[in-house]
């Protein structure tokens, strides 16, 4: 045994009692795996032994002891204590299991996230939520990209107010965000490339499995590109990206964990949205409406479709411009510069050219039956050399959602908030 002493702490997860061998299952640090104590009676005092014996499962716990030089735990990490001390008890057995055996409920784990997190499978959802957040921040920065914050209280929304929460803001009204748009639009104005990680805010009575109303996505706005094509480019590295680094640094211990995680991602096609009609209608399935987004029936069977082509990710591109946001890029034949892009079947992103003319602008305002008054701030910037410009807004829950492997937003948001759920 070697002699230099560590030192953890974490929760025990399990203890068992072997005649003079105790065993404790710790959750130590960031770990995504357990750390097995043992201990012996011949090797420690007997208050910890006794204290050992007795031991609570949720215990939080210091643990001193030695690394043995061969680890037989099949749990992977193996400690010998020389001495355990009890830093907090529970007070009551735990509303979730954390030996593992008996999992619990998405609600339950949603109002207890807290010890939730003490499982491993659930611990490394937000490891890689973390990792996520830190390849995107690598990505954008080594592509010229400048990190922003943009107002979370605003006057006006980017998509007119059927969707804004109202706030009183001392008298009068502001809106919770529901997306920088106009903000990151402006900015190009000044800088040629930003993007965000930001809360967004929906009102709307949502009850699926990938909605929420308060989400968190990735914002990007380039400018002097020749069309949405450029902003494709960009879009299509990133998710490679994020999802060849999260394979190269967390996808075997996912596996293991029993993640589906999506591993490194290939080209990504590009079809038109006629031709994604045509595809969905050929197997059964008819899209209500004119150039509006596909259900999620739709996009489901496009999803199933562009799989057995060999694409987990894909761009539906050329919309109608009816249905898409005043501040697209309007072509001669009624199209859009616009974009989508699906990963499994779930629309990840959305994104095109801006309409950088400050004229249109204000047509496409009226046409689209909003105020121009209520963008006048917003239309101001575009009076001062507004280069050609395009950008998407990608959901950064759901495209972690889609990495792992798992069917519920909710299950990688600590604390989500929907119609349902409003604490913790």
């Amino acid at each position: 045994m070697g002699d230099a002493v560590k030192a953890v702490e974490g929760w025990v997860n399990n203890s068992k009692v072997l005649g003079r061998i105790a065993f404790l299952e710790v959750i130590d640090d960031l770990s995504l795996g357990v750390l097995t104590v043992v201990v012996k009676r011949s090797e420690v005092g007997p208050e910890t032994w006794e204290l050992v014996k007795k031991i609570k499962i949720g215990s939080a716990v210091r643990v001193e002891g030695v690394e043995p030089p061969e680890v037989v735990s099949r749990k992977g990490r193996e400690l010998h204590a020389l001495r355990v001390e009890v830093l907090a008890e529970p007070e009551e057995p735990l509303p979730v299991d954390v030996t593992g055996k008996t999992p619990a409920g998405l609600e339950t784990r949603l109002e207890y996230r807290y010890v939730s997190l003490r499982l491993p499978a659930y611990r490394a959802i937000f490891v890689a939520r973390a990792r996520l957040a830190r390849y995107t921040r690598e990505y954008f920065e080594e592509k010229g990209f400048l990190e922003v914050h943009t107002p979370k209280l605003v006057g006006a929304g980017a998509e007119g107010g059927a969707t804004l929460f109202r706030v009183d803001y001392f008298g009068g009204t502001a809106y919770l965000s529901q997306s920088p748009q106009l903000y990151k639009q402006m900015l190009m104005c000044g800088v040629p490339r930003v993007f965000e990680i930001t809360p967004y805010f929906r009102a709307e009575k949502f009850d699926t499995p990938r909605h929420l109303n308060e989400s968190w996505g990735v914002d990007a706005e380039m400018g002097f590109i020749r069309s949405h094509h450029d902003v494709m480019d960009i879009l299509e590295g990133y998710v490679r990206h994020v999802s060849q680094r999260l394979d190269e640094e967390m996808g075997d211990e996912l596996r293991r964990l029993g993640f589906r995680p999506l591993g490194k991602l290939g080209n990504i096609p590009r079809v038109t949205y006629r031709e994604a009609i045509g595809i969905v209608e050929e197997r059964g399935h008819r899209v209500e409406g004119e150039g509006g987004d596909l259900d999620t029936r739709a996009e489901r069977i496009l999803g199933e479709y562009m799989a057995e082509q060999g694409y987990d990710a894909y761009f539906i591109v050329d919309y109608p411009w009816e249905a898409k946001p005043f501040y697209i890029m309007r072509e001669e034949n009624g199209l859009s510069r616009s974009f989508d892009l699906d990963i499994r079947g779930t629309e990840i992103a959305s994104g095109g050219q801006r309409e950088h003319r400050r004229s249109v602008l204000y047509s496409n305002l009226v046409e689209k039956g909003l105020d121009p008054s209520s963008f006048k701030f917003y239309l101001e910037a575009f009076k001062y050399g507004m280069p050609p410009h395009g950008g998407f807004g990608l959901g950064f829950d759901r495209l972690l959602m889609k990495l792992l492997g798992l069917d519920n937003i909710r299950e990688v948001v600590l604390f989500p908030r929907d119609r349902f759920h409003l604490v913790p």
